[in-house]
């Protein structure tokens, strides 16, 4: 389904100028729920509106191409605090931020580094982070099998 699903929804979002951050599926066979994290390209917050803009258009757009059954559910809302890292640009927008990121590179293959730099060609981008005890490593982002933005309650 996400073959088929994700390329209609990215080019939905594209019209709008949204970018896609994240679909999932879940729920159960009769009853599927996609759930689709959005972006604003000019870096401004998601605002409810936008949410309900993206979904009235990406509704009308599976429903007519047919590609969902009549019994699922459409979530749409702003990637969170923990939002993925998928892209290159996702790297860079994100130096100096913290992220929990899951690589065989990494001493016990998942850590929460600090992201310093992004280094590196198209296609062979290399993201320069800081582990918890201060060292620095460079991880080959074709390297990474998950990375989401590290996100701590302040008390």
């Amino acid at each position: 389904m996400r073959e088929v699903v994700e390329p209609v929804v990215a080019q939905e979002l594209d019209t709008l100028g949204f970018d896609l951050v994240e679909l999932r599926r879940g729920g159960s066979k009769s009853r599927p729920v996609l759930e689709v994290r959005i972006d604003r390209r000019d870096g401004t917050k998601v605002t409810i509106e936008d949410c309900a803009r993206v979904s009235r258009a990406v509704e009308a757009r599976l429903e007519s191409d047919a590609l969902v059954s009549e019994q699922y559910v459409l979530e749409v809302s702003s990637p969170g605090a923990d939002r993925p890292l998928r892209s290159p640009a996702d790297w860079r927008r994100f130096v100096g931020r913290r992220a929990t990121v899951t690589s065989g590179v990494l001493a016990g293959g998942k850590q929460e580094i600090e992201i310093l730099a992004l280094e590196g060609e198209e296609g062979a981008e290399v993201a320069v982070v800081r582990d918890p005890k201060g060292r620095d490593h460079q991880v080959p982002l074709s390297a990474v099998t998950q990375a989401r933005l590290a996100f701590h309650w302040k008390r």
